[in-house]
C-alpha cells in the first residue's frame, strides 16, 4: 500500500516533540534512534488500546435487534470496524519490523537507493522505508501500471 493509499491515520502523538538536531551531529546517531524508537512505541500503544476499545464496544453494542435495518445498521458499523482494525493490525506488523530495524542499526536509509530518508519525513510517517524520490517513482510507476 502506497503512503497516499493508506488508509489508517498516522500519529497523532500526544506530548510529541519533534527531534532537533544538533550542527553536525551524525545521521541516526542513538539520540535519534531512541526518537524514533519511542515515537513507534507510543504509535503502537494507541493502536493496541483502539484495538481494546473496540473489543469492548462490539461486546457491549453486540445486540440482537428485531428490527432488520437496525440488525443491518449494526452489522455494516461492525464490519467497518473490523475493516479498519484489521488495516491497524497489518500497521502494528510494520511498527514492530521498524523498531526491528531500528535495533539492527538499520533505520532511516532508503531500501531503494541507500540514501538518508530524512529526520522530518521520518517524523511525518515513521516507518516510511524509501526517500522521497523513490517513494515517489514508485507511485508514479503504480499508477501507470493500474491505469
Amino acid at each position: 500500500m502506497s503512503d497516499s493509499q493508506a488508509m489508517v491515520s498516522e500519529p497523532v502523538l500526544k506530548n510529541f516533540v519533534p527531534y532537533k538536531p544538533k550542527k553536525g551531529e551524525e545521521y541516526m546517531n542513538e539520540k535519534q534512534r531512541e526518537h524514533f524508537k519511542q515515537i513507534l512505541l507510543d504509535w503502537r500503544d494507541q493502536l493496541m488500546q483502539e484495538v481494546d476499545r473496540t473489543v469492548h464496544h462490539m461486546q457491549d453494542d453486540a445486540a440482537n435487534y428485531p428490527d432488520p435495518a437496525d440488525r443491518a445498521t449494526q452489522e455494516e458499523e461492525f464490519s467497518l470496524e473490523l475493516r479498519t482494525r484489521d488495516r491497524e493490525r497489518k500497521l502494528i506488523k510494520k511498527i514492530d519490523n521498524t523498531i526491528e530495524l531500528i535495533a539492527q542499526d538499520d533505520y532511516g536509509y532508503c531500501e531503494s537507493c541507500g540514501i538518508e530518508v530524512g529526520i522530518r519525513r521520518l517524523e511525518a510517517r515513521p516507518t516510511a522505508d524509501k526517500c522521497i524520490d523513490c517513494k515517489t517513482l514508485d507511485e508514479i510507476k503504480e499508477k501507470q501500471l493500474g491505469s
